[in-house]
């Protein structure tokens, strides 16, 4: 099937967002691995673990932050008033959470990647307006100013950030500017001195825009040299500029209440040369750099609130009775309750593989932190489901919590990139590196060069290998080696329908590849936490890991949902399913 133009044009976008991010070569990541047949053991294995002084650090901080939520933390009230409170402000700013990856000579914690998802975990296990909240203010919001801010400018807007006197907000989406980053519109014109941009536009669905004082606003700036053409800059943009129009400060949500989601305009509104925040032209690889912090931080708070799920399940089914026996003993609710436990597993696992990619000082994990996200937010939504049935009907009314839970976690599957696109870029972006091979077999064979002999046999031999070889998972525990030895099949079947995908251009085809290829990371995950968990267990003389039922039945189920994944790419639905929404879109093919 030939592409269309917008199937052509959005694999370019996709592309180029790539190229903004990495314009060079580099080392070869878990996830681009998977889609080359390989399997990068040193990305994931052995698995994640804070050094002794850093968990120090983080036990010391979590007693803190969770006796300042004991105190000051109510979810109902945020939720019925619809704001955060002051003093809950100020105590996230007190106890370091406002600040926590900042360097310490600037109020921060100076944390970790690692040690800040724990925080937001523990902050999302408790109320979602607020775990947002500070996702907006320190995961994104001030993220930008720590990762491409000066010296000059750090030590100008940090201090104030990081000690909770100002808040931070992310202006990123526009009218027709979300998930699609490079299509913002708000424009910035320099002046003729060159002295200032003016910036004009409107921004919405901005989190925190009506409570901060420190916006990173995403504006198109010209070109030098190239008439007509222009690229997105990111500049800091003060509400008390002249020209600052909020026209919502607050907009009526359905959930994550608490959350001051605005909409404003720029009109004309004058911002120094020294507010811009990164190169020039640049600011697209600033906004999705942050938002792979975002969406790391995104898994914390999802496992957060999905392990209050299970707990409440738990509680609710050892406690109530239905004919003469407490729920938990009726198999079809173990069932809820032992899959929310497998994947909460996995969730915690996949966020601390993650988190720890960042925290090396590896580049690429733009397809993990992407896989992280839909991964955990599609995952919390079905234990936030399985918990409210647990309930029955008293989930239903405004005494219970779980209402307020259902309302605040659907927003997850749609911030930060909704699961949609993000599924396509994965598939998107993780194939390119076998389609490149294939482009250069094809290329020097349709028009031989000898310059070109040496890539296509180079590129040959990688495919051939691929098709060839099973991966090796090295796992240390004897155990786990069955499921290593299933996991390493899996990829290699992954490799093949990844080969056979290259030549069919379906988003529902993509979606498949993007589904195996989470499952796959979310099993690595599992299976090196799980590894490392029996390692420590022998180590301390006991035979076997008191906690295995978890991570055994999330690899059975995950390698289940993999095999269904590649079967069905050649027995399913597509062409049914797309001429039944043609013909009720009203659309011919």
């Amino acid at each position: 099937m030939a592409q269309s133009e917008a199937e052509i044009q959005r694999q370019k976008e996709m592309q180029q967002a790539e190229e903004l991010l990495f314009s060079g070569r580099q080392e070869l990541g878990f996830a681009k691995g998977l889609f080359l047949g390989n399997f990068v053991a040193d990305w994931v294995m052995p698995y994640p673990r804070l050094d002794a002084t850093r968990q120090t650090e983080l036990d010391s901080a979590l007693i803190e932050v969770r006796q300042m939520l004991d105190r000051d933390l109510d979810p109902d009230w945020i939720d019925r008033n619809a704001d955060i409170p002051r003093n809950l402000i100020d105590g996230l700013a007190r106890t370091g959470v406002l600040g926590m990856t900042a360097a310490r000579e600037f109020g921060g914690r100076g944390f970790s990647q690692m040690q800040c998802c724990r925080i937001l975990e523990e902050i999302g296990k408790r109320d979602a307006s607020t775990s947002v909240f500070v996702n907006a203010h320190h995961s994104i919001g001030i993220r930008a100013l720590l990762l491409f801010g000066t010296r000059e400018q750090q030590a100008q807007w940090l201090p104030a950030l990081v000690a909770g006197e100002k808040l931070a907000a992310f202006a990123l989406t526009e009218r027709e500017a979300g998930s699609d980053a490079a299509n913002v519109r708000m424009t910035a014109k320099p002046s003729d001195d060159s002295s200032h941009y003016v910036l004009n536009g409107e921004k919405r669905y901005i989190t925190n825009a009506g409570i901060a004082q420190v916006w990173t606003v995403m504006a198109r700036t010209p070109v030098s040299n190239k008439p007509g053409k222009d690229a997105i800059t990111a500049f800091l943009v003060t509400p008390d500029m002249p020209g600052v129009e909020m026209i919502e400060a607050r907009m009526p949500k359905l959930g994550i209440r608490g959350t001051a989601t605005g909409r404003f305009r720029l009109n004309n509104v004058r911002v120094p040369k020294e507010n811009i925040l990164g190169p020039l032209g640049k600011g697209l690889r600033v906004a999705l750099t942050v938002l792979d912090f975002g969406r790391t931080t995104f898994g914390a708070c999802c496992t957060g609130a999905a392990k209050h799920c299970l707990q409440l399940a738990i509680e609710h089914a050892n406690s109530r009775q239905q004919f003469k026996k407490t729920l938990g003993n009726f198999d079809l609710v173990k069932k809820k309750i032992a899959r929310m436990a497998a994947d909460i597993y996995a969730m915690e696992a996949m966020t601390n593989v993650t988190a720890s990619l960042i925290d090396r000082g590896l580049e690429d994990y733009m397809i993990e932190t992407a896989m992280l996200k839909v991964f955990t937010t599609e995952r919390l939504w079905e234990a936030v489901n399985d918990a409210f049935q647990i309930h029955g009907g008293s989930a239903y009314f405004d005494d219970n919590p779980l209402g307020r839970i259902l309302r605040d976690a659907r927003i997850n599957q749609i911030g930060e990139g909704s699961n949609e696109v993000l599924t396509s870029f994965i598939a998107l972006v993780g194939m390119r590196g076998p389609g490149m091979e294939f482009k250069e077999i094809y290329d020097t064979m349709t028009s031989f060069s000898i310059n070109r002999v040496g890539k296509a046999w180079s590129a040959g031999m990688s495919r051939l290998g691929a098709t060839v070889r099973t991966p090796n998972v090295p796992v240390q525990s004897v155990e786990l080696r069955a499921f290593a030895g299933h996991l390493g099949r899996l990829i290699w079947r992954f490799n093949v329908a990844v080969n056979r995908a290259l030549v069919l251009d379906m988003q529902l085809i993509q979606e498949r590849i993007a589904g195996a290829a989470m499952e796959l990371f979310a099993s690595t995950c599992t299976l090196s936490r799980w590894d490392s968990e029996l390692q420590a267990s022998q180590r301390n003389g006991n035979a076997a890991s008191s906690d295995s039922s978890a991570p055994g039945l999330f690899l059975r189920q995950s390698f289940r949902r993999i095999r269904t994944f590649l079967d069905s790419s050649g027995n399913n639905d597509d062409k049914a399913i797309l001429a039944t929404a043609d013909s009720v879109l009203g659309k011919t093919r």
